[in-house]
């Protein structure tokens, strides 16, 4: 299909706009120009965020999704595309599990490659940001500044330097390529193209399902700037006469199929966080906390926009309601933006942005709350998408308006355009550093938060893993003060009293951090509380620990391993005991495990065959056949 060209009214009106913006460029053509404005784009990402290759993980999350995630080990099999798919730390994302899976493939588990990685997704989705909004509107340095600001911007720092974040820009990506597709669509509407934007669509929620509101972004995109809507007269953009124009019901209808996936994702999310233990209920966070926390978080990203400073990963929320002035403030803030973008008709651009930006946001607001934070600037990575299309697109038309009067020639609003993005990519790249390290990413968030209870956490198992117990304890302590029931502090208490030998101590603790609705950590605070039982002689207690550990995780075959010496050792149940060993070896096949296996079934006796076959496995398995006899034999309290 031929793209219409721009009528002469349109070009008139939006004539120097940016610097060279004097009329509306070939958007359907790949010239030089644009090949030389997408490798910049590439080159100042890299440039900005050039010191991500030195940066280590940190222990939030990058240890419970990759470095201590019993499924990536192998990196990506068959066995894991199937695990992939279920529900694991309280998501559903299969496409980042696969793609982390690659990267041990391709890296093992050093840090450099997933995070230049990360780098190289980003670099991409600012070029395919260009490109889409080239493409929708006609106004290359327009778009190039929105694109420049979105790849440059700190708020983005988390999403990009934050290895665990992968999801957030691999989303984003097929966002995206979603949104390209659907532009191509409009301009020729047929089934074929359509597909092509459910199936982009159907992988950016597999990925994460923070695009949950994309058949909305649409009916906006429609607005403004593809302008398909038959009732609502005038060129919402110079580009606007090549997309044929439809009824807002045909327009809706046509949304149908994405609703679809809306639908089925918001379930699948839900189900997992809450087999997780993320959602928060309603006595923790009231509904009316939830409400203001919603209004001022919608003010506080417009700050961080604005004056992107202080940034942290983990900003705490609120436990009581917030003083009137503060909301009625925000409030105020958000009413009067949204009556002065809906009086603004002529600058459809104004209302796409902001309702971009409200829109986007909904599902991570917080009216339903997951985790403990109050914001997070991981939640801006598209939101923010609408704000900088408002802002360019505004200052792009006051300088065309000032250049008509003779004022000034828009081509000097390059030199603040320019300072600005520099400033920003000097920001960046201050902010990559942050993530260095567990030590000084928490102690960073320290210095800028109050109270924050999941940093002093997060510091105390980053200072507990280098082998600084007692700095990991002041930090405990630290947590403690703030919330004594903190399941991560007080399992890292309990371990700390099980080393001294304060074995009770220890039990107390671990019962404390297993009133956890987060399911790993309280598979893993029973499972202590087990082998702490076992080693103070109460096996009874430690067989009910270890059967609660495999309630919350039930794939452990140490823990089963261990339930079936309960059951040969202490109570004499020795096919109950083979019964465990097989389900441990079927999890996890080792040579002790398949000895013992194999000594439960000649025991249990009528199955000498079966055990002699498990021993002749056990030996092709093992690098020393005679120790792992020995190490069995000594589990079963044999000589």
């Amino acid at each position: 299909m031929t793209a219409s060209p721009p009528t002469a009214a349109a070009k008139s009106k939006n004539e120097a706009s940016l610097s060279s913006d004097s009329s509306v460029l070939p958007y359907r053509r790949f010239d030089r120009q644009k090949l030389a404005l997408c490798l910049g784009l590439i080159a100042v990402v890299f440039v900005c965020y050039s010191s991500v290759i030195r940066n280590q993980f940190v222990t939030f999350d990058d240890n419970l999704y990759i470095t201590e995630n019993p499924h990536l080990t192998s990196g990506l099999t068959w066995d894991t595309v199937g695990w992939a798919f279920t529900y694991y730390q309280a998501n559903w994302h299969p496409l980042t599990w696969l793609s982390h899976a690659l990267d041990v493939s391709l890296f093992g588990l050093k840090p450099a490659g997933p995070h230049l990685v990360n780098v190289l997704i980003h670099a991409i989705n600012a070029v395919l940001l260009f490109l889409l909004l080239e493409f929708a509107t006609g106004f290359r340095w327009r778009s190039l500044m929105v694109a420049a600001l979105f790849a440059l911007h700190p708020i983005n720092v988390e999403s990009v330097a934050w290895a665990a974040e992968r999801k957030n820009v691999l989303s984003a990506l097929f966002f995206l390529l979603a949104l390209y597709a659907y532009e191509r669509y409009a301009r020729q509407p047929e089934r074929g193209q359509y597909k092509w934007v459910v199936g982009l669509y159907a992988l950016a929620l597999m990925a994460k399902p923070q695009v949950i509101t994309f058949p909305f972004l649409l009916v906006l995109w429609d607005y403004w700037p593809l302008g398909r809507v038959a009732a609502w007269e005038g060129a919402s953009s110079p580009t606007s006469a090549d997309f044929p124009k439809m009824p807002i019901r045909q327009l809706l209808w046509e949304k149908w199929p994405l609703l679809v996936l809306s639908g089925i994702s918001a379930i699948l999310t839900m189900q997992a966080q809450q087999a997780g233990g993320a959602v928060k209920d309603l006595s923790q966070y009231s509904p009316p906390l939830r409400v203001e926390t919603a209004v001022i978080a919608y003010a506080r990203y417009l700050g961080m926009a604005l004056w992107p400073s202080k940034l942290v990963a983990m900003y705490p929320h609120a436990t009581r309601l917030y003083p009137a002035w503060q909301v009625g403030g925000a409030v105020l803030i958000l009413l009067l933006i949204t009556g002065l973008v809906l009086r603004a008709r002529e600058q459809r651009y104004l209302a796409v942005g902001w309702f971009w930006y409200l829109g986007s946001l909904v599902p991570m607001i917080g009216l339903v709350q997951v985790g403990v934070q109050e914001v997070a600037d991981r939640y801006a990575y598209i939101s923010f998408l609408g704000l900088f299309v408002m802002v360019v697109w505004l200052v792009a038309d006051w300088a065309s308006d000032w250049e008509k009067a003779r004022r000034i020639s828009a081509r000097w609003l390059a030199v603040p355009a320019l300072s600005c993005l520099v400033a920003l990519g000097v920001f960046t790249y201050r902010q990559v550093g942050y993530w260095h390290d567990s030590d000084s990413f928490f102690r960073r968030t320290l210095a800028l938060t109050r109270d924050n209870y999941v940093a002093h956490s997060g510091l105390a198992k980053a200072l507990h893993d280098e082998g600084k117990t007692e700095e990991s304890m002041a930090e405990v302590y630290a947590v403690l003060a703030i919330r004594p029931s903190d399941p991560g502090a007080n399992m890292i208490l309990g371990d700390y009293e099980h080393g001294q030998g304060h074995l009770a101590a220890a039990v107390e603790r671990y019962k404390i951090a297993a009133h956890t609705d987060a399911r790993i950590l309280r598979a893993k605070a029973c499972a202590s509380m087990g082998f702490t039982y076992h080693q103070m002689k109460q096996p009874t207690d430690a067989k009910k620990s270890f059967e609660m550990s495999l309630r919350a995780d039930p794939n452990q075959p140490v823990i089963l391993v261990q339930l079936g010496l309960i059951a040969q050792v202490d109570e004499n149940d020795t096919p109950t005991a083979a019964r465990d060993y097989e389900r441990a070896m079927q999890l996890q096949p080792t040579d002790v495990g398949l000895v013992l296996l194999a000594n439960a079934l000649l025991e249990e006796g009528g199955h000498d065959d079966e055990a002699h076959a498990l021993l002749q496995r056990a030996a092709r398995l093992s690098k020393n056949i005679d120790e792992a006899e020995k190490q069995a034999k000594a589990l079963l309290g044999e000589k």
